[in-house]
């Protein structure tokens, strides 16, 4: 996807750039999601985001996500001013720059592995031998290069949440958003997902893992801590 000249600004090493952003949703009172929040992530980052029920970090997700859209501020995403974007624009965007994973997998059922990772190609516009192709090497790449053809209830949980990953990066996504991605395993399971989150990491993916879990927020390179709308901390996290 490509933008007119000029049309975009700002840090080119940076994937996500978000500065002074609030979104405020109506009601009696308003409720405030985000407060003012700024916040840069660069290429390559491992990052956890953290908070309690309520503390704006879904709706972070949301913004990070371009499923909502801010009221002030500027959000840019792999360099592109969402705010100045048409919807169509926007799920251009989605389907070629941004991969989501969830707690709940969303995995179709009764269907293979190999072809619940290439179903999150459709958009891509990849013909069906393309994107199985891309499906089974990203499969092979977290590790289930051998479960390729059994379907999601032959999976335990954490071979599940790895196919999620797969279909998530399937795209090559600039940018890779783990929901609570390990809230729905073991702690041996989660264990694995973590590992290799670290390890595409390694690999040069931008990871942001938004959880509500300080353990797992700590065990990550950096850490952003926020309640009540507003980011509280940004520091270093385990190296």
């Amino acid at each position: 996807m490509t933008s007119s000249p000029g049309a975009d600004a700002g840090d080119a090493s940076a994937v996500v750039e978000l500065e002074n952003v609030t979104r405020v949703y109506p009601g009696r009172p308003p409720v405030r999601a985000l407060r003012g929040v700024s916040l840069r992530i660069r290429r390559g980052e491992l990052i956890g985001i953290v908070g309690p029920s309520g503390s704006g970090k879904s709706t972070l997700l949301n913004i990070l996500g371009t499923l909502d859209r801010a009221d002030t501020g500027t959000v840019r995403i792999d360099g592109h001013d969402v705010g100045a974007m048409n919807d169509r624009r926007l799920s251009a965007l989605r389907a070629h720059r941004i991969g989501f994973v969830f707690q709940q997998f969303f995995l179709t059922p009764g269907v293979s592995a190999l072809d619940n990772v290439a179903d999150g190609l459709l958009y891509t516009g990849t013909p069906l031998a393309g994107r199985r192709r891309r499906a089974r090497a990203t499969l092979e790449r977290v590790g289930l290069g051998d479960r390729t053809h059994h379907r999601p209830h032959e999976l335990s949980g954490g071979q599940r949440q790895r196919v999620a990953v797969a279909r998530a990066l399937a795209g090559a996504p600039s940018l890779l958003l783990a929901d609570e991605p390990t809230g729905a395993l073991d702690s041996a399971s989660g264990a694995g997902v973590l590992a290799l989150l670290h390890g595409l990491h390694a690999g040069g993916t931008t990871v942001v893992v938004i959880t509500h879990d300080h353990e797992v927020a700590g065990s990550l390179p950096r850490r952003v801590d926020i309640r009540d709308g507003s980011i509280e901390s940004d520091r270093a996290g385990r190296p």
